[in-house]
């Protein structure tokens, strides 16, 4: 869909700029398409840059949630640890108090040294339950501090999928207003077709008329092919017509649909040097300028939208020069 949008709003361009249509509501829906591609572009933006953002997110999480793991279980693995030596010293005790009863039978100086082992031995215990009690509170801490922490991350998470099902909305609804506007302004292209004949053809013979025609009514159909053949043959016969210029044109305009932009970009020069007082001419630097963009050459597009501002500040290409200028930095 995408794609045959993008074709159809390509060939709804090149018809307006190539003067193909006179109807003032031709000129007003490619200004409504042009806007309408411009927002296209920024939301397409955005929504990579949010794309970018969450995946940078997601890996965040991820090894943030896996050092609190690896630092959970160590601290498990550490009082599991401490707990064994906690029995185990119960048990040395358990076994001193059976020793001390043994004890207690004998002379007083040895059940005195024997308590006051059982004594040293009970305090070392105390103190190591304390340790053990203060680590296993910081680890519940930690823990809570953790099970905070992850819901934060939810609710952030929310807030992403909320701006991208925003995003989402818009690009549908920007994709149906494209394609209402691309189908009236197709529909008002075939009723003004139908209604007269190309305008430069007016004036002139017959004969270079209808060859001109026939070339022309080709290019419409989408035969990009057979309509630059029959351009070429027509200017084979007739180099010095009014209408040469004009074919000539169209021979650029069928490389630039077919994106090959090199040859376009000399396909024009030929109108703008073979004919320089063509009415071609505005339309051809202002096409050269978008053809030099394409192939990522900023600074001779930047020239000739200004070139086609200062020599012709009164065609339409003038003020579409104007706002495509402001788009390429």
């Amino acid at each position: 869909m995408k794609n045959w949008m993008k074709g159809w709003g390509i060939l709804w361009a090149v018809v307006v700029l190539g003067g193909c249509a006179s109807s003032r509501d031709v000129q007003i829906l490619d200004g409504e398409i042009y806007k309408l591609q411009s927002q296209w572009s920024q939301i397409q933006k955005e929504r990579n840059s949010l794309k970018m953002e969450s995946e940078a997110f997601q890996k965040e999480t991820q090894k943030e949630l896996s050092a609190q793991r690896n630092e959970s279980q160590r601290a498990q693995a550490d009082l599991l640890l401490r707990l064994e030596n906690l029995q185990s010293e119960l048990r040395v005790l358990s076994t001193g108090i059976e020793e001390y009863k043994e004890f207690a039978k004998k002379p007083s100086k040895e059940i005195d040294r024997v308590r006051e082992d059982i004594v040293l031995r009970t305090r070392i215990l105390e103190e190591r339950e304390k340790n053990l009690e203060g680590k296993n509170k910081a680890l519940e801490d930690r823990s809570k501090a953790l099970e905070e922490w992850n819901r934060g991350l939810e609710d952030r998470s929310k807030v992403l999928e909320e701006r991208n099902r925003g995003l989402e909305d818009r690009l549908k609804g920007l994709e149906g207003k494209m394609e209402k506007i691309i189908s009236k302004a197709a529909e008002s292209e075939k009723a003004v077709s139908a209604k007269e004949a190309p305008p430069e053809i007016k004036g002139v013979s017959a004969a270079v008329g209808d060859l001109y025609k026939d070339a022309y009514e080709t290019y419409q159909k989408g035969d990009l092919e057979g309509a630059r053949r029959k351009f070429e043959a027509f200017l084979k016969q007739y180099p010095n017509t009014e209408l040469s210029d004009n074919a000539q044109f169209w021979i650029g305009e069928t490389y630039y649909l077919k994106k090959d932009f090199e040859k376009a970009i000399l396909e024009y020069e030929k109108a703008i040097a073979k004919y320089p007082e063509g009415d071609k001419i505005p339309a051809a630097l202002f096409k050269q300028a978008l053809a030099f963009q394409e192939l990522g050459d900023k600074t001779n597009a930047r020239n000739l939208l200004k070139r086609v501002i200062e020599r012709y500040p009164q065609s339409d290409q003038a003020e579409m020069a104007k706002k495509k200028l402001e788009t390429i930095k």
